[in-house]
This record gives C-alpha cells, sequence and structure tokens, in this order.
C-alpha cells in the first residue's frame, strides 16, 4: 500500500479548480454573503478569509465553481461591481500548492 505522498501520480488525480479571487470586500462580508453575491453564477461555495487573533474578514475571499464557464461569467459579471457599498475586483485565483504532511 502506497501512501499519497510516495504516489508519484498524486497531484494529478483530483480534477481542476475553478476558483475565483475576489479582493476589496468590505469587512463584514462573511461567506453566505458572498455566495450570494455571486449567486446568479452558480457558485459551489465561498469563503472569505479571516484574521486569526481579530476573527475580522480580511476584505478577501474565494469562490468556487463547477466549471470554466461559470468562473469566467462570474469575473466578467462581477468586476468592478458593488458589493456592500464597495467595488470589488475579480480575477482567476491561483491554483493551491500541495501541502504534505509527513
Amino acid at each position: 500500500m502506497s501512501a499519497p505522498w510516495w504516489d508519484s501520480d498524486w497531484k494529478d488525480r483530483s480534477g481542476p479548480e475553478y476558483r475565483a479571487f475576489v479582493s476589496n470586500l468590505p469587512y463584514s462580508t462573511n461567506d453566505g454573503s458572498l455566495k450570494d453575491a455571486f449567486s446568479s453564477y452558480g457558485p459551489l461555495n465561498a469563503d472569505v478569509a479571516y484574521d486569526r487573533d481579530t476573527g475580522r474578514s480580511r476584505g478577501f475571499g474565494f469562490v468556487q465553481f463547477d466549471d470554466k464557464k461559470s468562473m469566467d461569467n462570474a469575473i466578467q459579471g462581477m468586476n468592478g461591481q458593488q458589493v456592500g457599498g464597495r467595488t470589488v475586483s475579480v480575477s482567476q485565483a491561483n491554483e493551491r500548492p500541495r501541502r504534505w504532511r509527513a
């Protein structure tokens, strides 16, 4: 039996991620309100980044989509739009590097 960190093809087993990076969010934004803002584009989930010490939003988050077309439509439609009174920037998120734990 092989462990995932020893398999040379482990990184290729998961499909592509279709995530949008959303910046300049108001500090009052939470996961639910971010998902609601993108609801017309069919998001799977939304995650707002929070400060560990204060528990307050850090002003950015990620929205995950089922396919590339939905993500591209959301980027086109939401970039430069108002969310909670602030103009947000939306772009394709960089792929997350794998973290291996021993």
